[in-house]
């Protein structure tokens, strides 16, 4: 049993006598080539460190592990639309890291954002059906920002999410780190 002789100060708030090593943790794992799933992964951290019981950890698919999973309380899974699946980056990410988490996950909350060049169901679909596997909570439905891009030119190009879609996306990282921090999920 952790003994602290007083309150832990976490962003200017006192958390009466919460070690930060216990503190929440909302993992946000994202793959981004054109930079659009980054910028709503970021938008999605800016809204979660909203929250000041929380501690927020933004990684990179190839980054993460299924430690990183068992560490969390809640997750943002963001994956680019190629070729009407998730990356092969946020695949191999769940690929390395599901049995190692299997049945360590239990009820935890998540949140899916796609960044899409036409549709993005089927991304979002195929997390949705691991995010099942390992027994996780939606606490919404997925969040798809369609770029439109459909040339090859189009396709390979920088994105730019719009202000209003950044938005959406802190909006959700917001909504998930409260409900995370105040066990409502």
């Amino acid at each position: 049993m952790a003994h602290v002789c007083g309150p832990t100060y976490v962003g200017g708030i006192a958390s009466a006598l919460v070690p930060s090593a216990r503190m929440k943790m909302l993992l946000i794992v994202y793959h981004s080539m054109t930079g659009g799933t980054r910028q709503m992964a970021e938008a999605a951290a800016v809204g979660a460190r909203s929250e000041p019981t929380l501690r927020v950890s933004l990684l990179r698919a190839a980054e993460a592990s299924a430690a990183d999973l068992i560490e969390a309380s809640g997750y943002v899974f963001a994956s680019p639309e190629n070729l009407a699946a998730m990356s092969g980056q946020m695949k191999d990410f769940f690929d390395r890291s599901y049995y190692p988490a299997l049945d360590r996950l239990n009820g935890r909350p998540y949140a899916t954002m796609i960044c899409a060049g036409s549709d993005g169901r089927n991304a979002a679909q195929q997390i949705e059906r691991i995010a099942t596997g390992w027994r996780l909570k939606a606490i919404a439905q997925p969040l798809i920002v369609c770029t439109h891009a459909q040339t090859a030119a189009e396709i390979m190009l920088p994105k730019q999410i719009s202000p209003s879609n950044l938005k959406q996306c802190e909006e959700l990282g917001a909504t998930l780190a409260a409900g995370t921090a105040l066990g409502i999920f």
